[in-house]
């Protein structure tokens, strides 16, 4: 997927990385079709791949914000989570907000330290 943004997906400063916000979006940036169900396991997956672009994993993850426009999701969001995370996992917060860019449902970002620097 191409950046056409002005902020990586992740950055890596030594063993912190930090993801932007990543959304339920396809390779061309286009949401994925299904609403939340669909839109939230992608964000995770598009979490891993920007974990992966800087050399993180999943396991190096200690905080989630995940943002809804929808708060009646979080049950969703607790099941994708539970699944995507083995234990211990992260902390998390869960915001409910107005609106997310390209009218998304869920958007995820997470705070990193890198363990094998």
């Amino acid at each position: 997927m191409t950046n056409e943004h002005p902020y990586p997906p992740a950055f890596r400063s030594g063993d912190l990385v930090s993801v932007s916000g990543r959304l339920g979006v396809t390779e061309t940036g286009a949401l994925v079709p299904g609403g939340f169900d669909a839109e939230c396991p992608q964000a995770f997956t598009n979490l891993d791949a920007a974990l992966r672009s800087v050399g993180a994993t999943r396991a190096d993850v200690v905080k989630v914000v995940v943002y809804l426009t929808d708060i009646a999701d979080r049950d969703g969001l607790n099941r994708v989570y539970e699944e995507f995370f083995a234990e211990p996992r992260p902390a998390r917060t869960c915001v409910g907000v107005a609106s997310l860019p390209y009218g998304g449902v869920v958007e995820v970002e997470a705070l990193a330290r890198v363990r094998n620097v």
